[in-house]
């Protein structure tokens, strides 16, 4: 009899020690694998403004001349000591010839080109926290006095706009951010923008400008 107790008691003990656990965790870890693949999808992809020259990536076109297109040249097309890629964009402000003009000077990346708010285009950038873009001057002291995104007024007007400045460029390049937290970007057609004046550049003024982007 106390052998068949002894028996009895050992059956159970490896019965319970072979039991085969119950698959929760399993099912908790796949649901975290969907929580997490689902947040990285959501997420805001980096939309581009400039790229390269010709880039199928890039949304908005320098076509926004201010005030009248005089006293500024522009090469988006630039190929020599680049910040990434094959092109970057080389502003030369004539500051001589902006003296006889309006004394400032500054360019809108706009979608569609020309486009000052009269007709529909633009995106919804909601979820972009911030733009980046990267510049130097030619030789370090070149003042820019706004970068700026969205402003756009008229009928179709941007629902926002975010402004950092002044910047002053070093010879180097540089990147910089514009902070967009907080700002309504369900609409959005001046992707960019940049102002500067003869007061604060009163010789001369050429720089450059790389990789413009929303993040």
């Amino acid at each position: 009899m106390k052998k068949l107790i002894l028996l009895i008691v050992f059956l159970v003990v490896v019965l319970v020690g072979c039991q085969v656990p119950a698959p929760k965790n399993i099912a908790e870890d796949e649901q975290e694998v969907k929580t997490v693949s689902a947040i990285e999808e959501d997420a805001f992809k980096p939309f581009v403004v400039y790229q390269d020259k010709g880039s199928a990536d890039n949304h908005f076109s320098p076509s926004g001349f201010m005030p009248n297109g005089k006293c500024l040249e522009i090469s988006d097309a630039w190929q020599e000591d680049c910040y990434e890629g094959k092109t970057c964009i080389k502003f030369v402000y004539d500051i001589e010839c902006s003296k006889q003009e309006q004394q400032w000077v500054g360019v809108y990346w706009l979608n569609p080109a020309n486009n000052w708010g009269g007709r529909k285009g633009g995106f919804n950038l909601e979820g972009a926290s911030r733009l980046t873009f990267w510049a130097r001057g030619e030789k370090g002291g070149e003042r820019i006095e706004e970068f700026s995104i969205g402003g756009i007024d008229g009928e179709y007007a941007d629902s926002d706009m975010a402004i950092i400045g002044p910047v002053i460029l070093t010879d180097e390049w540089n990147e910089y951010i514009i902070d967009l937290r907080g700002k309504d970007l369900s609409y959005i057609s001046g992707g960019f923008t940049w102002t500067s004046n003869v007061e604060v550049n009163p010789e001369s003024c050429v720089f450059y400008l790389d990789n413009i982007q929303f993040e």
